[in-house]
This record gives structure tokens, C-alpha cells and sequence, in this order.
């Protein structure tokens, strides 16, 4: 998707396409949302193609880009990595969008990194993001076996290539801190640990 946030990093020179591997100089996009000024930008732009999502999403078109940096966002991440981000519970929240693509892009790209970010609790602070098992009913969106990084505001958890005790490890120790025992004491009840 291209909106109003890429057309600020175009305009103060942040992005320009040069380093692409895959259509160097070309901004690639499926849709577009945004103000006047975006479509605007849009029009008849020669640095910008618009193509079909089966094109923009697919993990080996995209992960022929050297140095792929993915940032796709989740609900929750259980205590091994999977992620929840199309529902809270059996309630829909989001569609899938192409977060499963662009992580598996990522992962092929030599030199790739993905990225699930989230903020660790919502509700004020009195639920985490980081949790034992996504709630029943979630709709798992990326597996464990996908995930690399995942990233809240007190850090960033490497789990690729880890154990289970050890993503746990990592991801409570970028959990909300006010959660970080209930998480160790539940990993532990769950023979993580």
C-alpha cells in the first residue's frame, strides 16, 4: 500500500529506490490510500508501478530485493512467536493482508529482516500482548516458524533459529514488566521452562 506516510519519506529523500535489486528506482504498490496530494504524486509517475497483489505479495518476487526490511504488525504473539493479528479471540479485528508474504519475502531476501512490532499491553496497561497462548478462538496469522523478530517498546526478541525455552526467554523479557512474572510462572506451568 503507498499513502500519505511514504509520500513524506519521498518528498525528504528517505526513499528513493535506488538500492533495489528487483525494479531498482521503482516504487512498487498494489493500492493507494491517501490525500489529494498522494494521487497527485501518483499520476503518470514514472518512478511508480501498480501491480496486482499476486505480483506485490508474492514472497519470491518481493525477496528478490537484497536487504528486505519487513514491519507488519499483530494483536498478540504467543510464548514460542506465533502471532495473532486478523482477530481478538473469535472476534475479526483486521484481514490477513500480506503479512505471512511479506515475512516469508523477507526471510528469502538475502540479508532480509522481518519485523512484528506491537505495543506490549493494551486496554491501559492491563492486558499483555505478549501471552502464554493466543486467547481461543484467534486466528493464528504467522506461525512460529516464520517469525524472526518481534519488537515492543522495551525491546526487540531474536527467535529464528532458538528453542522454545528460549523465544519464551526472549519474549518475556520484552513483555510489559508489570507481566513479565505471570508470564514466567505460565511458561513454566507449560513445561517451557
Amino acid at each position: 500500500m503507498i499513502g500519505d506516510g511514504i509520500l513524506k519519506l519521498v518528498e525528504s529523500g528517505a526513499v528513493n529506490n535506488s538500492r533495489k535489486t528487483l525494479l531498482p528506482g521503482k516504487m512498487v504498490a498494489t493500492f493507494a490510500l491517501g490525500s489529494r496530494k498522494l494521487y497527485e504524486f501518483m499520476h503518470n509517475n514514472p518512478m511508480l508501478e501498480m501491480h496486482p497483489s499476486n505480483f506485490t505479495n508474492d514472497p519470491y518476487i518481493a525477496g528478490q530485493n537484497d536487504k528486505l526490511v519487513t514491519i507488519n504488525a499483530s494483536l498478540q504473539v504467543d510464548l514460542l512467536g506465533q502471532c495473532g493479528s486478523e482477530s481478538i479471540g473469535h472476534l475479526p479485528y483486521s484481514g490477513t493482508g500480506g503479512q505471512v508474504d511479506f515475512v516469508r519475502a523477507a526471510n528469502r531476501s538475502r540479508g532480509g529482516k522481518s519485523f512484528i512490532v506491537l505495543p506490549s499491553t493494551a486496554k491501559d496497561g492491563t492486558i499483555s500482548r505478549i501471552v502464554p497462548t493466543l486467547a481461543p478462538g484467534t486466528h493464528a496469522t504467522t506461525s512460529k516458524n516464520d517469525v524472526n523478530y518481534v519488537v515492543t517498546e522495551w525491546g526487540v526478541a531474536q527467535l529464528r533459529g532458538k528453542s522454545a525455552r528460549q523465544r519464551a526467554q526472549a519474549l518475556i523479557a520484552i513483555a510489559h514488566p508489570d507481566f513479565r512474572p505471570w508470564l514466567r510462572e505460565q511458561a513454566d506451568g507449560m513445561c517451557v521452562f
